[in-house]
C-alpha cells in the first residue's frame, strides 16, 4: 500500500473508492453510498467488477485476493477491506 493511503481515514478511502466506481460505472458520486451494492444498486456485471478490482489495486497500490474480493457486496465492504489492509 502506498504511503499516501496509509494515512487515509475511512471517509477519505470511501471518497477515493467512490470516485473510481463513479467513473467506471458512469454513475453520479452522490448515487454511491457505503451501503450501495455493486450488482443490485449500481448495475455492475462481472466484467465491471474485475475492472474495478484492477483499478482499486492500482489506486491503493495493493493486491486484492480473489477469494476476498468475491465476498465484496457493498462499497462499505471494499472500504473496510482497504482499512484493514493499511493496518
Amino acid at each position: 500500500m502506498n504511503e499516501e493511503c496509509l494515512f487515509m481515514d475511512q471517509n477519505e478511502i470511501f471518497k477515493k473508492v467512490r470516485s473510481i466506481i463513479s467513473e467506471q460505472l458512469d454513475k453520479k458520486e452522490d448515487e454511491i453510498t457505503m451501503e450501495s451494492r455493486f450488482v443490485e444498486d449500481l448495475g455492475a456485471d462481472s466484467l465491471d467488477i474485475y475492472e474495478l478490482l484492477y483499478l482499486l489495486e492500482e489506486a491503493f497500490d495493493d493486491k486484492i485476493p480473489e477469494n476476498e474480493a468475491s465476498e465484496f457486496e457493498t462499497i462499505g465492504d471494499v472500504v473496510a477491506f482497504i482499512e484493514k489492509k493499511k493496518g
